[in-house]
């Protein structure tokens, strides 16, 4: 009966996991409808048109917490809101965050190597001073985007998947939602569709990894501003953060994406497969320090009381000894086995 009460109790659980799951994911799509709408009127109202993304991005994450929130609340669980997110505070947040950003730059220039090398990169270069202050809105733009789409798929919803269905299932169900929302972007394929789900893939290993989104967040950043920004090709087809260097490129569309971008070249997911590689890696510390599950003492205490007729002699000498005269304390001198009277000379010889 206890072990049918347990099974039971497990899959009242998961379900309740999987619900807030769609919850969650429901809430996300309003939330970014209401959030566009919200970033439209106030850029139209201010003209504010450069900074609508931007506008997006912030409206998008602050529906995010307050949604996830109230769900973690219903499932009657204490979290603050930085562990709601999947951002937790931890002295090695800010170590995590580089290395990912290093990792997706990387990974971006060895996607753009062999266009460079093939001549295929047709480079322009607009200096004007309009051009600076693009550059510094388009990364905060990107750097605020890429952490709404780690919270919106790798955050909240994710744990909530994995309780429900496991690890496996929800890195794969997560990893093939991310590629299919990318369908809708201009100019994809099912290449690029390919593509964006090895990085989410990617991305999902990040946060298996780690248990959090910090180092995530950083790739995902990394990744998109070295493409959009430093090398100026469109990012998932999109072509509006090439500020200073914008970039056309001319060859074959299995290396270059066409107007998709590196993320539609079947050799980009080649690169992040290597990624991945590479990912599991240089995680190794942070997989042992934050995933590996804590012993917890558990069974039957072996410490046995000593006897009732024990403690009462040790008792008794205690207090016999307290009663005790100073003058009747006698001192004892153990004296050596060894004769004293020997001289160190007459030692045996070796």
């Amino acid at each position: 009966m206890h072990a049918l009460d347990s099974t039971t109790a497990r899959r009242s659980e998961r379900l309740l996991q999987f619900a807030l799951f769609i919850t969650s994911a429901f809430w996300f799509l309003a939330s970014d409808t209401v959030a566009g709408h919200a970033s439209r009127g106030i850029s139209q109202r201010l003209s504010l048109d450069a900074s609508r993304p931007l506008l997006t991005s912030i409206f998008l994450l602050f529906l995010l917490a307050v949604g996830f929130s109230i769900l973690q609340g219903i499932a009657r669980r204490s979290s603050s809101l930085r562990e709601v997110l999947g951002l937790p505070k931890r002295p090695t947040a800010r170590r995590e965050w580089l290395l990912g950003a290093a990792l997706g730059w990387g990974l971006v220039v060895l996607a753009v190597l062999p266009m460079a090398l093939a001549g295929t990169l047709d480079i322009q270069f607009w200096t004007q001073s309009r051009a600076f202050g693009l550059l510094l809105l388009n990364l905060l733009t990107l750097a605020a985007a890429a952490l709404v789409e780690e919270v919106a798929f790798r955050g909240y919803p994710f744990r909530r998947l994995i309780e429900a269905i496991g690890p496996v299932a929800a890195t794969i169900t997560m990893s093939l939602l991310f590629g299919l929302v990318h369908v809708l972007n201009p100019s994809s394929t099912w290449t690029s569709t390919v593509v964006t789900m090895l990085a989410g893939l990617l991305l999902s290993v990040a946060w298996l990894r780690t248990r959090g989104l910090w180092l995530g967040w950083g790739f995902h950043f990394a990744w998109n501003a070295s493409m959009g920004i430093l090398f100026g090709l469109p990012i998932s087809g999109i072509n509006d953060f090439s500020s200073i260097v914008e970039t056309r490129t001319i060859g074959h569309f299995g290396l270059t994406g066409g107007n998709y971008g590196p993320e539609g070249a079947a050799f980009t997911a080649i690169v992040l497969l290597i990624g991945i590689a590479i990912l599991l890696r240089i995680t190794r510390d942070y997989a042992w320090h934050y995933t590996y599950d804590p012993i917890v003492p558990a069974g039957y205490p072996m410490e046995a009381p000593p006897p009732a007729a024990h403690v009462a002699m040790e008792k008794q000498a205690q207090q016999a000894a307290a009663a005790a005269p100073v003058s009747q304390t006698s001192l004892v001198q153990i004296l050596p086995a060894t004769p004293q009277t020997r001289s160190v000379v007459d030692e045996p010889k070796p």
